[in-house]
């Protein structure tokens, strides 16, 4: 079992990454809240690992903060819900207010995520409440850090590479398309105009 790695950042492809270990690159997928936090290209970081195993490939599911794992981890414990459905709910929604909206029992944000209707997300919210209790103790609300400064990213790119992320996550082509359009700024890097069209469509 894979449980964390360290390593170089070599390449961002929301959702998907790259880190090299030792000159091994490991692709691994994250959700978006993950994403948000990562360094720049070439520097390091240290990534929470889940790895699935499947007869036609072994996966590796990233995570800045072990917490976040561990809410992963939660999620795909549950009937219907499998990893790509695990990463939209995480990354349309922070792991503290997917607690707090499953302790509110609120449906509304649950069924802006693509793949959960009302049904579903009323399911959802009844079996997770139980399996929350120990997460009734919340630290404050995780801050989301963008790219910050450095070299200009083209804007086709950026835009390209939101849309895909958005697709990637079950949203139709459409939409992500709209959502990403809508954004005023267009000096955003992918990471930021997929924060925002996230945010668009709640």
């Amino acid at each position: 079992m894979i449980g964390r790695l360290r390593g170089t950042l070599v390449e961002k492809q929301p959702p998907h990454l790259v880190l090299d270990v030792n000159g091994v690159g490991y692709e691994v997928e994250v959700p978006m809240t993950t994403l948000y936090r990562l360094p720049h290209l070439g520097e390091i970081v240290t990534l929470h690992i889940h790895l699935v195993v499947r007869e036609d490939a072994h996966l590796l599911f990233g995570f800045y903060e072990k917490r976040d794992r561990e809410m992963f981890r939660e999620l795909i414990r549950l009937n219907g819900v499998g990893p790509k459905l695990a990463l939209a709910l995480m990354s349309t929604l922070e792991v503290d207010e997917l607690v707090r909206c499953v302790q509110a029992q609120d449906t509304s944000a649950l069924t802006r995520v693509p793949g959960v209707g009302k049904k579903t997300a009323e399911r959802l919210l009844v079996e997770l409440k139980d399996r929350f209790k120990a997460w009734d103790s919340l630290p404050g609300t995780f801050a989301l850090v963008s790219d910050g400064p450095g070299a200009p990213i083209p804007v086709a790119t950026a835009e390209s590479d939101a849309v895909s992320a958005l697709i990637s996550l079950g949203y139709k082509p459409q939409e992500a398309s709209k959502a990403v359009t809508a954004i005023k700024d267009k000096n955003l890097s992918s990471e930021d105009l997929i924060r925002r069209a996230l945010k668009g469509m709640l």
